[in-house]
């Protein structure tokens, strides 16, 4: 169990490692659950979808097969090997950056968007004819939003849970040092 009271990161004795080990567990653990939750969804949404039916669910909501070879909202179509590489970049950097997640909610937004990240680069590995030039697969449509996919959710709801995190902590930060 990960304790938010204390900093497991900042030990310094020969059990420091693996006190790393343990706070990066979780990180590892949610972005591995949603790449590969992505990853099948995408394998059912190119079987089911792939003939161009749509699966209404509910509301204005439904399964819609499309291929994103840009980044969110179709932007930067054509720029898929940049933008991969970006992502690969922000990625190793998210992953560098768990060294010093210090609370349970930082460590989760990470997660979230290490998964999200990963299931998107390997559509752009492994759905192309070159390297970082495939489609990712989006197929969950409101009709009044941009398709999307679970990692583009992931990312999503990372970043605001990471937002959330930095403005909990960092006004706890505030009022210990006003006291």
């Amino acid at each position: 169990m990960i304790d938010d009271t204390t900093d497991a990161l900042h030990t310094t004795h020969s059990g420091g490692r693996l006190s790393l080990f343990r706070a990066t567990r979780m990180s590892l653990l949610v972005a591995g659950v949603i790449a590969v939750l992505d990853q099948l969804s995408k394998a059912w949404a190119l079987r089911d979808l792939a003939d161009g039916h749509i699966i209404h669910v509910i509301w204005t909501l439904q399964f819609n097969l499309t291929y994103n070879r840009g980044m969110a909202f179709s932007r930067g179509t054509g720029l898929g090997p940049v933008i991969g590489v970006i992502a690969l970049v922000v990625v190793v950097m998210l992953l560098l950056s768990l060294r010093r997640a210090d609370n349970s909610l930082t460590r989760l937004a990470t997660g979230l968007i290490i998964g999200g990240a990963v299931g998107n680069i390997l559509d752009r590995l492994f759905r192309g004819s070159g390297w970082m030039r495939g489609a990712v697969i989006d197929f969950i449509d409101f009709q009044w939003w941009p398709v999307f996919n679970i990692a583009d959710m992931a990312i999503m709801i990372g970043a605001a849970t990471m937002i959330v995190a930095m403005l909990k902590y960092n006004s706890q930060i505030e009022r210990t040092d006003g006291q």
